[in-house]
């Protein structure tokens, strides 16, 4: 009986990994938007590698204006800019995020924000760095140069200023900032700044070439968001 019991947990013992694995949820994955295409005078971008690697353009999601907001629906993970917005020294690039249904298009929370010190957009040597929200509190701060790196860490991190959605469907806002501030870069949300770094832990090889360049907005897959009030300023 006893050899019984122990030819049986054996079995048991080497069905977990098996049975784990099955659980383990699907990644999302991008879908072309309708009728998509950067629609906004001056204004281009650039999907993520992966999603090009996968088939997804420009043509994937959607980057349009609607009164005095644009109206942004992904699609692949994009970043958006217009070559004519450049900040430099110390400087504010600011702007208002709207989901107006939360996790309408995704399964997920999926984060949006403000992009600065892009150089080089749009070829295989870009730079830039990103602050961006969830509308579950969460926020990541990122860079490509070219290949990505981290700064908040790997994972996104949790501050109260960023604003929860009450429920899925129901609209969340976030006011985001990205500032240069002598030898520090700082991300703001709500008014709160929840990320100060050092321009030197930015800027470097394999990192941004400077933290002046263009700004624009980013945003990841299967995501809805209205942005207004962009805007650049100096101290």
């Amino acid at each position: 009986m006893r050899r019984t019991c122990l030819f049986i947990a054996l079995i048991a013992a080497s069905l977990i990994p098996t049975i784990a694995f099955s659980q383990t949820p699907q990644t999302e994955v991008s879908r072309s938007v309708e009728g998509g295409g950067v629609k906004v005078a001056g204004w281009t971008g650039q999907v993520d590698a992966k999603e090009a690697e996968a088939g997804m353009t420009l043509n994937s999601a959607k980057f349009a204006k609607e009164g005095e907001a644009f109206h942004v629906v992904t699609g692949p993970a994009v970043t958006y800019w217009n070559p004519a917005n450049k900040a430099s020294g110390d400087y504010t690039v600011k702007a208002r995020f709207t989901e107006p249904k939360y996790m309408s298009l995704n399964d997920h929370p999926h984060p949006y924000g403000i992009m600065i010190a892009g150089s080089d957009l749009g070829t295989d040597k870009q730079s830039y760095l990103y602050c961006a929200a969830y509308g579950n509190g969460n926020f990541i701060v990122r860079g490509f140069g070219p290949a990505p790196f981290q700064v908040n860490g790997r994972r996104a991190s949790t501050d109260p200023a960023v604003n929860k959605a009450s429920a899925k469907g129901e609209p969340v806002t976030q006011e985001i900032a990205l500032s240069v501030k002598g030898d520090k870069v700082e991300c703001a949300i709500n008014n709160k700044v929840v990320g100060s770094y050092d321009k030197a832990a930015v800027v470097g090889e394999g990192k941004l070439k400077s933290t002046d360049g263009v700004y624009g907005i980013r945003f990841g897959h299967n995501t809805e968001v209205m942005v207004s009030g962009l805007t650049s300023t100096k101290p």
